[in-house]
């Protein structure tokens, strides 16, 4: 096979970018730590306003439905984004613009914990969004290539138990701050942890050099976030809406319509945001699918315990934060753990036993919240089981989908 060396420079040609992959580099493992602070800290920003939400609901003397957007701003910037770093990253290195994300996050952070209003603070959380994207952007790539073939499982159970502590905190961090300092403190308490995360990237990040001279889709980039933002836009507010009400119509078909418009100039232009060849793969589109399913489960039983602990069993946001922690710290246990078992056992054994798993608690979870009197222990271990759950499934799934 012809070498072409424009080609390896500017990481386009795939036997180069499959022997940086396969080799790693002699000691990944400072690399792999800073990936891990910038990926805990963005999972840590994500979880700490769930237990606020009640609260915030008040401060700001408006809806649940509306006072979600603090959480969903995030998300929705976080996902526009993702792919538009993914493709800068690529033009202009990944060093650069990961440290640029870890400043924006910490400037946003700063940002909203004095915001004044409800709008003030949603579009700061759109700010930290953007910066969190930036870090999702590189951190994977940056950890596979660093590890290499040899060492990518161990990595990847590392970086997924580093999302797990930065989820778990947010909860036991948040029902602290909240109750002692305010909601102000949740997001000052991300600032001196950002800092020193860019200090140490700045250290032990190497300096990459390859480039990709193709030119930036910026109409891909303008119809994927109006797109995504309409769709999240009709289901948050479809219960109060209704499905066949004209709002509901008007964004959920104009979410589709960009959405359409957005996959038929990917598969045009030559230079995309999203390469949609890679979902011809059936084991790559099958693991992205799972991703997506397994967050959804995280983050929806996060959404959904919130307010059943503060509002349905009357607890104080610490002590509901201290039961929500069983989650993430059970995941955060699983996951190097499965990670280390990938070679012995299989990905698809660890993944049917994870969701095997987290099926049995939620079982268990619906038939304690039939009870007249829940129990709170069974609730607990049920909790730490589908954290367990998780954690089996979702680091052996990563690693096999990268």
């Amino acid at each position: 096979m012809d070498r072409n060396p424009a080609a390896d420079r500017a990481g386009t040609n795939p036997a180069a970018a499959t022997a940086s992959a396969a080799d790693g580099v002699a000691n990944p493992w400072p690399i792999i730590a800073v990936t891990c602070i910038g990926s805990g800290m963005g999972q840590f920003d994500a979880s700490v306003v769930q237990l606020a939400l009640p609260d915030l609901a008040v401060v700001f003397q408006t809806r649940e439905t509306l006072a979600s957007w603090i959480a969903l701003a995030y998300v929705l910037a976080f996902a526009a984004a993702l792919p538009v770093f993914g493709r800068l990253c690529e033009m202009f290195g990944r060093k650069r613009l990961y440290l640029a994300g870890i400043l924006l996050f910490v400037a946003a952070s700063a940002l909203c914990g004095i915001a004044q209003s409800l709008p003030e603070l949603i579009a700061f959380r759109i700010l930290q969004g953007i910066g969190g994207a930036s870090l999702g952007a590189n951190s994977i790539v940056i950890l596979t290539r660093a590890s290499g073939k040899e060492r990518r499982a161990r990595a990847m159970g590392y970086f997924s138990a580093a999302q797990a502590v930065g989820v778990s905190l947010g909860p036991i961090a948040g029902g602290l701050l909240l109750g002692a300092f305010g909601w102000q403190a949740i997001f000052w308490v991300t600032v001196p942890i950002g800092i020193l995360g860019a200090i140490f990237g700045w250290i032990v990040l190497p300096d990459d050099t390859e480039r990709d001279p193709r030119p930036f889709d910026f109409p891909g980039m303008l119809l994927l976030g109006p797109a995504l933002a309409a769709l999240v836009v009709v289901l948050n507010h479809i219960a109060d809406w209704g499905l066949m009400s004209l709002p509901s119509l008007v964004f959920g078909l104009g979410g589709l319509l960009l959405l359409v418009l957005f996959i038929r100039r990917e598969k045009r232009t030559a230079s995309p945001l999203i390469d949609l060849a890679l979902f011809r793969s059936r084991p790559f589109s099958l693991g992205v699918f799972a991703v997506l399913m397994s967050y959804a489960l995280l983050y929806g039983m996060f959404y959904l315990m919130s307010y059943a602990a503060i509002r349905g069993l009357h607890e104080p946001p610490w002590r509901a934060g201290l039961r929500l922690s069983a989650i993430p710290v059970a995941l955060g246990i699983a996951a190097p753990f499965a990670g280390a078992l990938v070679k012995r056992w299989g990905t698809a054994t660890l993944a049917l036993l994870g969701m095997s798993l987290a099926a049995a608690a939620l079982l268990i979870l619906s038939l304690v919240a039939l009870e007249a009197t829940p129990s709170r222990t069974i609730g607990m271990i049920a909790l730490f089981v589908f954290g367990a759950g998780l954690g089996f499934f979702m680091a052996p799934n990563n690693s096999a989908t990268m």
